[in-house]
C-alpha cells in the first residue's frame, strides 16, 4: 500500500475534496463535539433561567411567610395585651365592690343608729305626751 504524500505531511482531503490540516474524522468529531457543546451551554442557560425563577419564587414565599408571621406575632401580642387589660379592669371592678360593699355597710349602720334615734325619740315624744 502506497503512502500517501499529503497525509505524511499532515494534509487530508475532506468529503468535498478540499484541503484540510485535521484527518476528516477528527475534523468530524471536532464539529459534533462543538455542536454538543453549544447544546449543553443552551441546556445551562435554559437551567439557570429555571433556577433563577424558583429562587425568586421562594424569596417571595419567605416574604409572605415572614410577613404572616409578623402579623401572628401582633396578634398573640395584641391578646396578650388584651387579656392583661381584662386582668386589670376586673382588679378595679373587685376594688370597687369591695368598697361599695364597705359603703353599704356604713350606711346599715347608720341606718340602724338612726332607727334606734328614731325610737328613742318617739319614746321621748310619747312620754312627753302622757305627762300632760
Amino acid at each position: 500500500m502506497a503512502k500517501d504524500p499529503l497525509a505524511e505531511a499532515g494534509l487530508h482531503y475532506d468529503e468535498l475534496n478540499k484541503l484540510r490540516i485535521l484527518e476528516p474524522d477528527v475534523g468530524q468529531k471536532t464539529t459534533e463535539l462543538k455542536e454538543e457543546c453549544k447544546d449543553f451551554v443552551d441546556k445551562i442557560g435554559q437551567f439557570q433561567k429555571i433556577v433563577g425563577g424558583l429562587i425568586e419564587m421562594v424569596d417571595e414565599l419567605a416574604k409572605e411567610a415572614e410577613k404572616e408571621k409578623m402579623k401572628a406575632i401582633g396578634a398573640r401580642n395584641l391578646l396578650k395585651s388584651v387579656a392583661k387589660q381584662r386582668e386589670a379592669q376586673q382588679q378595679q371592678l373587685q376594688a370597687l365592690i369591695a368598697e361599695k360593699k364597705m359603703q353599704l355597710e356604713r350606711y346599715r349602720i347608720e341606718y340602724e343608729a338612726l332607727c334606734k334615734v328614731e325610737a328613742e325619740q318617739n319614746e321621748f315624744i310619747d312620754q312627753f305626751i302622757l305627762q300632760k
